[in-house]
């Protein structure tokens, strides 16, 4: 285990993305990574169910994708710079996402911020 690591797993909110996530959840990374080309979005809007078969996805992830349940990728150990790739292709901005990461409406989240309408 890596020293620097140690207790950090016990933080409420915090998932680690350490090298053993990382190899465990390669298939899907590399997916949410592949949506830097415009011709992978491309195929992936007309046909989802089949990229994310080719991309070698769990039954359980393709919901975590369908659903697109954000913090569910995380916590299962999808890398957060690369499912933010995700959102753009599923039209979501970094604030909704969060908001939904925090089970609240985009209205709810923004009202916590130091400037709530500036959007």
């Amino acid at each position: 285990m890596n020293p620097q690591t140690v207790g950090l797993s016990e933080l409420e909110g915090t998932y680690l993305f350490d090298v053993q996530t990382s190899n465990r959840v390669l298939k899907l990374n590399r997916f949410f990574w592949q949506m830097i080309r415009a011709d992978y979005r491309d195929r992936y809007r007309d046909d989802p169910e089949g990229v994310m078969e080719e991309a070698g996805l769990t039954d359980s992830e393709k919901d975590l994708v369908r659903n697109e349940n954000w913090i569910g990728l995380v916590r299962h150990g999808a890398n957060f710079f690369v499912v933010e790739k995700f959102a753009r292709v599923v039209k979501k901005t970094n604030l909704q996402v969060y908001a939904m990461m925090r089970g609240e409406t985009f209205d709810e989240f923004m009202k916590t911020r130091r400037v709530p309408d500036c959007r």
